[in-house]
């Protein structure tokens, strides 16, 4: 493994011995005391739990179950929500860095967080009746309960409009029917956020559990990426879920999408984090392996790698706090998200890429984290909208037609 160093180049003189080198704008400048608290406490906790266990995990595709808990402990589900109702009570930025940190250590790990605050705690807190609030959330705050979003199905993802799962009033309760595919942490999920069409071929979102008669969710085998986080389907046959479950006031796909933006506004921030920790490698590789006499570091295309890659990160991180500020006004519309999210991950996925070829040979092997973010990050740039569809939606802003059709 390569040994931690300090090098001058990491620190800059105008602020004394920061450890500058991730942060060429000085973006620690436009944090509050507590982002830089909780983003610490992560970076800590990431440090000491998973960086330890995670090659391994990903190598034998194993979802490390306990680090639930300590999610829940750190703050890492719903940090943006209010703190009676199982959230850290903090603002959107703090949010986004807590997610930063999190994808620093896997995009699987983030994963995990986000879908449990934004796609299940979120739904919850904004659409649901106060007993169904008070019933949930506490424990899905705590981490006793782990939920997952269903609105994906086998033959309709980019176009949720056309889901075929369906509910029917049947007096005292709903039967629920169908199907969801590519569902994180549905396999061990105590709870699911369900989006189903009703008799008037309206969009419903409702709380299901786990343990309802008709309810399976089988784990999905063979993923080549976020191996260390759990993917599998929702099966729903004749599944009766009570009245009081599904939300009263949110009809059509206003609801679901959303939940989407919250879970998008978290990767814009997380995919930072995954390009942070492949260009951190790079650079530390290139400074310490020597060929033809001198440091990888010390020759000009390296260089121009290093430096191509901290422009577009510091790009990407002033675009995520930017986002992050209007968040936290409540401005930051659906397109916004959109074109942080597809920006980012896009641009981790170009660092991650490059880093790898910097270490040569050893850039496909587990003592790096680079292949391990590489193919994590193909499936973050496809999941919670694609890259072609987030292009869509702001090419749609922009012009004011819409070409999804």
């Amino acid at each position: 493994m390569t040994k931690n160093i300090e090098h001058p180049t990491f620190h800059r003189a105008a602020k004394g011995d920061r450890f500058q080198f991730h942060d060429h704008y000085l973006v620690d400048d436009l944090l509050d005391d507590d982002h830089r608290m909780a983003r610490q406490a992560v970076r800590d906790w990431v440090k000491a739990e998973v960086s330890p266990i995670i090659e391994d995990s990903y190598e034998r595709g194993v979802c490390a179950t306990h680090l639930f808990k300590g999610l829940a402990e750190i703050g890492a589900f719903g940090p943006s929500l209010p703190v009676e109702y199982g959230g850290g009570g903090m603002d959107e930025i703090a949010y986004g860095i807590i997610m930063q940190e999190l994808e620093r250590g896997d995009s699987g790990l983030r994963s995990m967080a986000s879908v449990q605050g934004s796609l299940v705690m979120y739904p919850i807190y904004k659409y649901a009746n106060e007993e169904t609030r008070k019933k949930y959330l506490p424990k899905l705050g705590s981490g006793d309960f782990i939920g997952c979003f269903g609105l994906t199905e086998p033959d309709h993802g980019s176009d949720p409009g056309s889901m075929v799962t369906n509910i029917k009033d049947a007096g005292d309760h709903y039967v629920l029917n169908g199907a969801k595919m590519w569902i994180t942490n549905s396999p061990i999920a105590d709870l699911a956020v369900v989006w189903a069409k009703d008799e008037e071929g309206k969009v419903r979102g409702m709380v299901v559990e786990s343990g309802w008669e008709g309810f399976s969710a089988p784990e999905i085998h063979g993923k080549l990426s976020l191996r260390a986080s759990i993917t599998g389907e929702l099966v729903f046959e004749d599944v009766k879920v009570p009245k009081e479950n599904v939300f009263p006031d949110i009809k059509g796909l206003r609801g679901p999408l959303s939940c989407l933006s919250k879970a998008r506004y978290g990767i814009a921030w997380g995919a930072v984090g995954a390009a942070l920790d492949c260009y951190d490698s790079a650079l530390r590789y290139t400074l310490e392996r020597e060929q033809f006499g001198r440091p990888l570091a010390g020759f000009q295309l390296t260089q121009k790698k290093l430096a191509e890659m901290l422009t577009e990160i510091t790009k990407g991180q002033l675009l995520a706090w930017r986002l992050g500020t209007l968040a936290n006004k409540g401005e930051a519309t659906p397109a916004q998200i959109s074109m942080a999210k597809r920006n980012n991950v896009n641009m981790a996925l170009e660092v991650a890429r490059e880093a790898r070829q910097m270490h040569g040979g050893m850039g496909i092997t587990n003592e790096y984290p680079i292949m391990r973010h590489m193919a994590n990050l193909e499936s973050v740039i496809t999941y919670e909208g694609t890259h072609d569809i987030h292009l869509l939606i702001t090419g749609m802003e922009v012009t004011g037609l819409n070409a999804f059709k």
